[in-house]
């Protein structure tokens, strides 16, 4: 039976027949209704004359239809033939076509496949039809025994080859019983070897494709390090080069380390990025790299204009470069002229050759050349003497360079000296010319030694007597030291600011000078930064002196004994300690130190033990309400900040700072108050025996919460302090007790405080 028997429409007898269903669509069957007409109708006729008879199996059907069951199939066959041509150039012309055999009716349709720039007319060359076989043969059509690789078909009176069919083709006649011989070529046609012949030359003049090269090695340099010895050639040298290898581009780019003359070495570009070649005759023409040429054809107009590509160097052979399979220790490269050997690699490179190559010997070649003690290349670069004119750096630069560069100024001595608007960093002095002339005798001078670039001015003070006139004696200037030789090659010696103290003799441009005295701020700067002037460092002073009085320290003391002032004199005399005058210490220094002590040091000592107060106009309280006025004022409350900032520079955590150290830290943190102000308030902060500032007070004094104080009236804090340090400090009293409890001879201080006692 065709179905399934229904089952009676009761109550648990009824199925729902789209359970399982993916499909809703209505099925399209054909059945035959009249005759041999087929029509679409939506279900199978379960009639005996059904096209689903019983006697076939479940899921079993006869053959449809020949236009139904090869419906969308066809044969494919590849023909050609030659056509005629009344032209010289060749005699005929081999046209390759396609033949489609449509199986569903017997049609056939030939086409040309259409080619670029033929100048045929190409396309379907017969139309989709049933094609008759030619005379003698009637009523008769072209069917699947007539078309097979070999047989030649005419069709309208051409005669066609076949050559070829495609896969579907060749397994369907097998199928059939239908033996089909392999494909034969086509015969040459000299049009498409001509076409093929410029598509090759065409292809050639393309670009390379350069893409994952640059993808895979972009910004990976191989780097090696090599020499160039020049020092066979005059004023030649041995060049340090630094050779770096780009993977993405195969390009080369060399450098040369220059020595170091005023701060770290340099590097300079000797090659610039490009493709070395091993063998340099000449140089190449513009546009020979390019592997692409065009050519204008027809006009100048961007628009309108035609380019075609040159094809007449396609002939030419490359160029041979260095690549990185010809770099390695040892190997000598041939860089427009220069010999280039390479000693060694660096860490990244070595892996590479390693990873690729397999290479393990990386031995470095020492480099020739003389070297110093620290194994640096020595340079035997030869400088000519000094001609005179101008600044010997000046004329050092035209050395080098035929545009000379103006010297760099070296940023951190800018910022520790010059970029100090607070402080002049001027050390002057005082001084008198030495001359065998009376009227040059009696003249006064001050010499200006700036810290900034250690040039030297003279300005003379001048006073108003016939034939003086205020006028600068020696412009701000480097000056020699005595006995240089002017006229040569090596830099010269210059006179540094620790030269100059009081005392001192200096010979500035022939004319000799005596220091006879010095500044408050001179003095102050000199104590400050007794590392730079040895002459202001109370211990190397205390020493020497302690090495002289050692074997005649009891003759000192008894000498020159202390003097106490008399009670008459003041009421609180009682109160000080016995005190020397400075002229006893400069004549006791005099007689038991001699001529090596300087009277700048006997000063730096009067200084440190003289009995004098530090001069302060105002009270510490007052400067403590400026400061506080001034921050509330500006509403600056980052103290925090700055105590932390102190914490971190006080490693050692003794307490104390540097007055820079602090000075520099209050800037950085950016606190609203004048530069003056900064100063006045570092003098009156509490400090240890070495000027060191104990930054725990300094916090306080700037702390507004701690012990406040009433606002009062801003004043002219520039005149009150250069005021304060115009005034030398007073050094006739001496602290004598100090003194010697310094020298550190603790016997002999004990022998004079029992005589002391009798007394």
């Amino acid at each position: 039976m065709n179905r399934a028997p229904q089952f009676p429409r009761l109550p648990g007898f009824n199925f729902d027949q789209n359970i399982g269903r993916t499909k809703f669509n209505k099925s399209q069957l054909f059945d035959r209704v009249h005759g041999n007409v087929y029509y679409l109708a939506e279900k199978p006729n379960a009639s005996g004359d059904s096209r689903y008879p019983a006697l076939y199996a479940w899921g079993e059907k006869p053959p449809g239809p020949t236009w139904l069951a090869f419906d969308g199939q066809r044969l494919m066959f590849k023909a050609y033939f030659q056509e005629s041509l009344a032209s010289g150039r060749e005699p005929y012309r081999v046209r390759l076509v396609d033949i489609s055999f449509f199986l569903e009716d017997g049609t056939m349709k030939v086409s040309e496949p259409s080619i670029e720039n033929c100048g045929l007319e190409q396309g379907v060359l017969v139309r989709r039809q049933r094609i008759p076989l030619p005379d003698p043969v009637k009523y008769r059509y072209f069917d699947i025994l007539d078309l097979n690789i070999g047989a030649e078909p005419q069709l309208f009176g051409r005669a066609y080859k076949i050559y070829d069919c495609d896969q579907f083709t060749r397994r369907f006649l097998n199928r059939m019983g239908i033996p089909v011989p392999d494909p034969i070529s086509p015969p040459a046609d000299v049009l498409r070897e001509r076409k093929h012949h410029a598509s090759t030359e065409k292809s050639h003049q393309k670009r390379a494709d350069k893409l994952g090269k640059f993808l895979k090695y972009d910004r990976k340099v191989l780097r090696f390090y090599g020499f160039w010895d020049d020092s066979e050639s005059p004023h030649g040298y041995v060049h340090e080069l630094e050779i770096l290898y780009y993977l993405a581009d195969d390009t080369l780019e060399i450098l040369e380390s220059q020595p170091a003359r005023h701060g770290a070495s340099t590097r300079s570009l000797l090659v610039k990025r490009m493709k070395i070649p091993k063998f340099f005759a000449n140089l190449e023409p513009v546009g020979s790299g390019d592997p692409y040429t065009l050519l204008n054809v027809m006009g100048d107009n961007m628009r309108r204009g035609y380019y075609i590509p040159d094809n007449s160097y396609r002939s030419r052979t490359a160029s041979d470069y260095y690549k990185e399979c010809d770099l390695a220790i040892g190997a000598q490269m041939d860089v427009f002229g220069r010999r280039v050997i390479i000693a060694d690699l660096d860490e990244f490179t070595k892996d590479f050759y390693r990873k690729k190559y397999g290479l393990d010997a990386f031995t470095p070649i020492p480099k020739p050349g003389k070297r110093n003690d620290e194994g640096e290349l020595c340079y035997g670069r030869y400088i000519p003497p000094y001609n005179g004119y101008g600044s010997y750096e000046d004329s050092l630069g035209y050395c080098f360079s035929v545009v000379p560069k103006k010297p760099k100024l070296l940023t951190d001595k800018f910022y520790r000296y010059e970029n100090q608007v607070n402080d002049s960093r001027v050390l002057r002095f005082g001084c008198k010319m030495i001359d065998d002339r009376p009227e040059n005798q009696e003249r006064c001078f001050v010499i200006n030694v700036y810290l900034f670039d250690k040039t030297i001015a003279i300005a003379e003070v001048t006073y108003k007597k016939p034939g003086h006139t205020k006028s600068l004696f020696q412009k701000k200037m480097r000056v020699r030291l005595p006995g240089e030789e002017i006229f040569t090659s090596s830099e010269p010696k210059y006179y540094e600011p620790a030269d100059f103290y009081v005392g001192a003799c200096v010979n500035l441009s022939c004319f000799k000078f005596y220091i006879e005295s010095a500044d408050e701020y001179t003095f102050k700067y000199m104590e400050q930064h007794c590392d730079e002037f040895p002459k202001a460092d109370i211990k190397t002073i205390l020493s020497k002196v302690r090495e002289k009085l050692r074997c005649a320290y009891r003759q000192f003391t008894s000498e020159y004994p202390p003097v106490k002032v008399d009670d008459d004199a003041d009421d609180d005399a009682d109160d000080e300690p016995p005190t020397l005058s400075l002229y006893s210490l400069r004549k006791a220094m005099r007689e038991y130190v001699g001529e090596c002590i300087s009277e700048h040091e006997i000063m730096t000592i009067a200084r440190h033990y003289s009995l004098q107060e530090s001069r302060q106009p105002y009270p510490r309280d007052h400067i403590r309400a400026l400061v506080h006025t001034e921050l509330t004022r500006l509403v600056w409350n980052d103290l925090d900040r700055l105590e932390e900032d102190i914490c971190a520079w006080d490693r050692d955590k003794t307490g104390y700072l540097g007055r820079d150290q602090l000075y520099t830290l209050l800037r950085a943190n950016r606190i609203p108050l004048q530069r003056e102000l900064i100063r006045l308030m570092l003098d009156y902060v509490e400090k240890n025996s070495e000027g060191k500032i104990k930054w725990r007070d300094l916090i306080n004094f700037l702390d507004i919460k701690v012990d406040p104080l009433p606002p009062v009236v801003p004043m002219n804090l520039k005149e009150v302090y250069w005021t304060i340090e115009e005034k030398p400090r007073d050094c006739s009293k001496i602290d004598y007790c100090a003194f010697l409890k310094d020298l550190g001879l603790e016997s002999e201080v004990k022998d004079l405080v029992s005589q002391m006692d009798d007394k």
